[in-house]
């Protein structure tokens, strides 16, 4: 059964010109680019991606990063799409991703607040559900 995912290309992900590569292992999972965008993101937006956690002390410097350059959004499809992409970013800390996984390979701590991890992606399809809404006003 297909499901679909949202991944987000960080702002580090676009500066560092890695978005060719992240899409390209994605594509070569076999898993299918549905629709496909660069934008900046809003307070608007990220509270409403982020609304668990906008109360919390780490968020202004999570809202900050995330608004510190363009993001590529992306709706992915495939069979168990969510996971497998999931598997493919590799640990939220870029410090132990294993290699192999796009944090693994590209993404390192940096000593400048907001975990920089290059990647996001949608952690449940009711998750990936809301946030393709979100992300692509649907």
């Amino acid at each position: 059964m297909s499901e679909k995912t949202l991944i987000l290309i960080k702002p580090d992900g676009v500066k560092r010109g890695l978005v060719g590569e992240i899409l390209r292992r994605i594509e070569a999972k076999g898993y299918e680019i549905v629709e496909l965008k660069m934008l900046q993101a809003t307070d608007a937006l990220l509270a409403a991606h982020y609304a668990e956690h906008v109360e919390k002390p780490f968020y202004p410097e999570m809202a900050e990063y995330m608004q510190s350059g363009a993001i590529v959004a992306a709706i992915i499809a495939g069979t168990r799409v969510v996971a497998g992409v999931r598997a493919l970013a590799g640990a939220t800390d870029p410090t132990t991703a294993a290699p192999g996984t796009i944090r693994g390979d590209f993404a390192r701590a940096w000593d400048q607040g907001a975990i920089q991890n290059l990647i996001h992606s949608s952690d449940s399809a009711q998750s990936a559900e809301r946030e393709i809404a979100i992300w692509f006003n649907r």
